[in-house]
């Protein structure tokens, strides 16, 4: 399942001044709640929530005030001893704000920017709760190997449905704070065509944003190395600590395919089955796999290709995300593959199982 996709964010954004000078009201309603009880305003750092302000429940309502120059995004938290916390993540602008929050059902109203967010929150809700009850379904010991498999395709196109309802939402909302907020939360699902377009729309509001530089530096890349491109050369270490070039197997008349992968990373191990099966299969065809690591532990890198029975080139600079060559390529997850034909041009990103094996079997002769 795809984590990044929810709405609950782990950055803050900021946009424009919102309504006046008038200041912002908060009211709320907590299901299970009683008075007494305390409601926190809180915002992320790092991986922590901090404490912006409290309000304490009476007569079932708890009430927050104060002044934003700008909408941000915060959280309103409930957390009772001995009972199960509700959050709810919101834009905290100027103007009355409703949150109500049960743990089925949460809702931020009454301003702009909420009530966009709100109607996105239901319709990626609604998928959510749908791949949750297929989820739990699949701990059902009875299912056949045919009907748990038709499951997983099931959970895998409502994934899809999730990236295409965020996809859809950026490109709507892309110049005000909501928008922001869901590609910086999204964009590695996206590639260059989606991306492109939307970069001059961004507000000039968050230039010195980072995680927005970072995206229109990947969009550069991106567009550097997209496919039809000629690959750009880099240079890195084997495990036995020689420096290569990817240029030492690309453009040299075999079809390469570059993959990118951790030892870490467990989608990435269990992908290399099929990369073991396609290596054996092509290898001797004119084919030539290079993998690219983004480890950081020289001697776990070694453990994992050793146990992976990975047989073909490596290379790191065990620099983990700042690997040299996945910033060259914005790759923004793992794993990720590139194939590169004879001549040295990308021919395609981004393909795994049955897409990349049949992309093999129609360029490796």
């Amino acid at each position: 399942m795809k984590k990044l996709i929810y709405l609950l964010a782990v950055t803050a954004v900021f946009a424009a001044c919102n309504s006046g000078n008038k200041g912002y009201t908060i009211t709320g309603t907590v299901d299970g709640s009683a008075n007494g009880d305390t409601v926190f305003l809180e915002t992320v750092e790092g991986r922590q929530f901090v404490k912006l302000d409290t309000a304490v429940i009476e007569n079932g309502t708890f009430t927050f005030k104060g002044t934003q120059d700008s909408a941000v995004n915060r959280y309103i938290t409930y957390k009772p001893a001995g009972k199960e916390g509700i959050a709810i993540d919101f834009f905290l602008e100027n103007g009355n704000i409703n949150i109500k929050m049960s743990q089925d059902e949460k809702s931020a109203t009454g301003t702009t920017n909420n009530d966009i967010f709100q109607g996105i929150r239901v319709q990626m809700d609604g998928v959510n709760k749908q791949m949750m009850t297929i989820y739990e379904s699949m701990s059902d010991t009875t299912l056949t190997d045919e009907q748990r498999q038709a499951k997983g395709q099931e959970m895998d196109a409502l994934d899809n449905k999730l990236i295409e309802i965020a996809k859809a939402e950026i490109g709507k909302n892309i110049t005000n704070p909501v928008g922001i907020l869901l590609l910086k939360q999204n964009y590695y699902y996206l590639d260059v065509a989606d991306l492109d377009p939307l970069m001059p729309q961004i507000p000039a509001a968050y230039n010195n944003d980072e995680v927005i530089t970072k995206i229109k530096n990947n969009v550069e890349n991106m567009k550097a190395t997209a496919v039809g491109q000629k690959f750009t050369d880099f240079e890195m270490l084997t495990p036995e600590g020689k420096a290569v070039k990817l240029s030492d197997y690309a453009g040299k008349g075999k079809v390469v395919l570059v993959d990118f992968w951790a030892s870490w990373c467990g989608p990435c191990r269990r992908e290399m089955p099929n990369l073991v099966e396609a290596y054996a299969k092509y290898k001797n065809k004119n084919f030539e796999i290079v993998g690219v690591s983004l480890d950081r532990d020289g001697e776990a890198w070694k453990e994992g290709i050793k146990k992976l029975n990975i047989t073909w080139p490596q290379m790191s600079d065990l620099k983990y995300w700042d690997n040299q060559a996945a910033k060259m390529y914005a790759v923004s997850s793992i794993p990720h593959t590139m194939l590169i034909d004879g001549e040295g041009t990308i021919i395609a990103r981004g393909l795994h199982g049955d897409q990349l094996e049949a992309k093999l079997a129609e360029v490796v002769k």
